[in-house]
């Protein structure tokens, strides 16, 4: 099955961070390689505003489309920037393919926590860039959504005003940051449609590679840990990476019994644990690989 072909069932879909140096190149090209024969719906990449880190995000979407003929979908931020060089760098997207954009506003230059100040020539905020990018061309547009509330958002009444927002102007995704208890995410979603905003509301996954990575993550977003990750604290190798499959896997398939649209699975880069999730969940990924041979490769 090629990668444009729709998949039945529950919508897939990987992000990925576009790599610093070659070391990193090489982990990414195969996290890619090896993530494709799970024929994702589309893949991601972050994208940072400035200097190299945009060049490096316009490098990776043309490895995953010219080379691996994967439909991509590139971050946008518009946080320090006028909407000159926004639309530039959608011109590029552009050119090398791709027709799906996750917008998001980005955080501050100074660090998330920081007040958000918009760029005096630039786009307003998340809502504002949807709009710049429908006057371009029809995109398929994707947005972020927080199941335990954004940490700048006040109370949920705002929360929810952005996200209608963000629909309005244009998005049909809405693609939550990671979470580990499905019971915020129902609660979430409860919320949005007793709001009345029709938007498709995808889980966003993060497979626990390394606690303390995770836990730190965490912090910074605002997702919160439950007591039945933390025993992973106190494993490492084998019992880890078992530990940590069974636990995403079960999510996952607890998320499918609710109905979710999709899975959107935030990768590091990183292949092994993922395609091991994937599998024990029961996506048909490559059947020549084992998931006894990935915990013995981590």
């Amino acid at each position: 099955m090629s990668s444009s072909e729709k998949q039945t069932g529950p919508e897939l879909s990987f992000e990925f961070f576009p790599p610093k140096n070659d070391e990193q190149n090489e982990a990414f090209r195969e996290a890619a390689t090896r993530l494709a024969a799970f024929s994702p719906d589309f893949v991601s990449v972050t994208y940072g505003a400035g200097g190299s880190s945009k060049e490096r995000s316009f490098a990776a979407i043309r490895l995953l489309v010219s080379e691996l003929g994967l439909r991509a979908a590139a971050h946008l931020t518009c946080v320090s920037a006028s909407c000159a060089d926004v639309d530039a760098a959608i011109d590029t997207f552009a050119r090398s393919g791709v027709t799906h954009f996750v917008a998001l506003r980005g955080d501050p230059p100074e660090g998330p926590g920081t007040p958000y100040v918009a760029h005096p020539e630039g786009y307003a905020d998340t809502a504002d860039l949807i709009r710049g990018l429908k006057r371009i061309s029809p995109f398929e547009i994707s947005v972020s959504a927080y199941p335990e509330r954004h940490p700048e958002s006040p109370d949920w009444e705002t929360e929810l005003a952005i996200l209608r927002r963000k629909r309005e102007a244009g998005a049909t995704r809405a693609i939550t940051q990671f979470f580990y208890d499905n019971e915020d995410f129902e609660r979430y979603r409860d919320r949005v449609r007793a709001a009345g905003i029709d938007i498709a509301v995808v889980p966003g996954l993060l497979p626990v590679h390394r606690f303390a990575s995770v836990e730190k993550f965490a912090g910074r977003c605002g997702a919160r840990i439950p007591e039945s990750l933390r025993p992973l604290a106190s494993l490492s190798g084998e019992a880890h990476f078992d530990a940590a499959v069974e636990l995403c896997a079960r999510q996952m398939e607890d998320l499918a019994r609710r109905g979710v649209p999709g899975f959107h699975v935030y990768t590091l880069n990183q292949h092994k644990l993922v395609s091991a999730v994937l599998r024990a969940a029961g996506f048909n990924g490559d059947r020549r690989g084992s998931r006894n041979a990935d915990r013995q490769a981590a």
